[in-house]
């Protein structure tokens, strides 16, 4: 019999989110919203409660959860504010190819580091002409004796002026091109690193996007992450643990919408009674729960195959990733729609979760790339 109940660690961990959601993300959720400054006020609470990176092992300083337990986490962080969610989740990003490849000397350095200064880091991945085509990355990091030259540009940079650390991918054999993808983990202060002005984006402004250049940026090979030219592996396994969370967290984005909505539509009166009494909006509400619950499942069992080590576990991360996000869109959308003219106001918060579940479409492989991966399994 298949069993859809959580255990009772998963229960606490759902319970200790939701807590911490509560008291720091939902009350200031607008307010970074309006600001577009990084929560650090949050992230130092995260660190002093235990919330940040959670899918660390134990013994470097994280909670040690497995892929659904991270997804539950995010979830939560994902209902309070996608934007503040992700300024603690994308951190746990640009971290995972570390637990992926990194040495245990190399983990004892980085993590030590992380949990003393209470620090976050950046996934430096995309650049200007290389989004979702991670096999057109130009960047390069060239040996020289016992040293590398880093030189590129990046582009979309979740948490990059405010990182301690940037893990960054780069060809170390341009001639090679993608074969020669190489990752490594450097402290984001060194000379040559070059912060642009972060973006003004639309949504999730909580979060802090930048571009860097590299110019001549030295690093020692002590950084590199595995061996060169294990780049694209690191970030395609990155990516099959990561998809999920964000999965998660668009579904914690949309139930935040619809209970709002739901709330709002039970108490607004019209006609003589609530607008709840209209069969065309207690339709559209009977829509988003059933959706909602429908990407919960398939994001249950994408997170379970990981776990699992199922083979079908990358096809699964994207399906979760890109049904999930469009989900969110719809939900959030409809929220906006189910309390009309006051869901456009900034008085309420349905009109930034819309805003903010847009850009959950996009990021780690947009919807498109997403609907790739699946059609290459299906059809290889």
């Amino acid at each position: 019999m298949v069993d859809f109940s959580l255990d009772k660690r998963q229960q606490e961990i759902v319970e200790k989110y939701r807590d911490f959601s509560e008291r720091w993300i939902v009350p200031n959720r607008m307010k970074y919203d309006a600001s577009s400054e990084f929560p650090w006020e949050i992230v130092k609470a995260a660190y002093n409660d235990k919330i940040i990176n959670g899918s660390v092992p134990q013994e470097l300083g994280g909670n040690g959860y497995n892929i659904f337990e991270t997804g539950l986490a995010s979830e939560e962080l994902g209902y309070g504010c996608t934007g503040i969610g992700i300024c603690i989740d994308a951190s746990t990003l640009a971290l995972t190819p570390t637990f992926l490849a990194a040495t245990e000397e190399q983990k004892k350095r980085i993590y030590g580091e992380m949990r003393e200064k209470k620090a976050v880091a950046a996934y430096a991945l995309t650049e200007p002409n290389a989004g979702s085509d991670v096999q057109g990355i130009s960047s390069t990091a060239i040996k020289q004796g016992d040293k590398y030259i880093l030189n590129g540009h990046k582009r979309f940079i979740t948490n990059a002026e405010v990182a301690e650390y940037i893990t960054v991918f780069a060809l170390t054999d341009p001639e090679r091109g993608s074969r020669s993808l190489s990752a490594f983990f450097i402290k984001a202060d060194l000379p040559g690193i070059i912060m642009l002005p972060k973006m003004d984006k639309m949504g999730q402004r909580a979060s802090v996007q930048n571009e860097i250049k590299f110019e001549n940026v030295e690093f020692s090979e002590d950084c590199l992450l595995g061996r060169e030219g294990e780049g694209f592996l690191i970030a395609m396994k990155t990516f099959d643990r990561t998809r999920t969370g964000v999965a998660f967290a668009a579904i914690g984005n949309a139930r935040a919408a619809f209970d709002y909505s739901k709330e709002w539509a039970k108490n607004r009166i019209q006609f003589g009674r609530p607008v709840t009494a209209l069969q065309g909006v207690s339709f559209m509400l009977a829509d988003m729960a059933t959706e909602i619950e429908a990407a919960k499942m398939l994001s249950w069992r994408a997170a379970w195959a990981f776990d699992a080590k199922q083979r079908d576990m990358s096809k699964l991360s994207a399906m979760s990733k890109y049904l999930a996000t469009d989900m969110a869109m719809k939900v959030t959308t409809n929220a906006v729609q189910v309390m009309a003219g006051e869901g456009y106001s900034k008085e309420h918060p349905v009109e930034k979760m819309m805003r903010d579940a847009k850009l959950s479409q996009i990021y780690e492989g947009t919807n498109q790339v997403n609907r790739l991966v699946v059609s290459k399994h299906i059809l290889k």
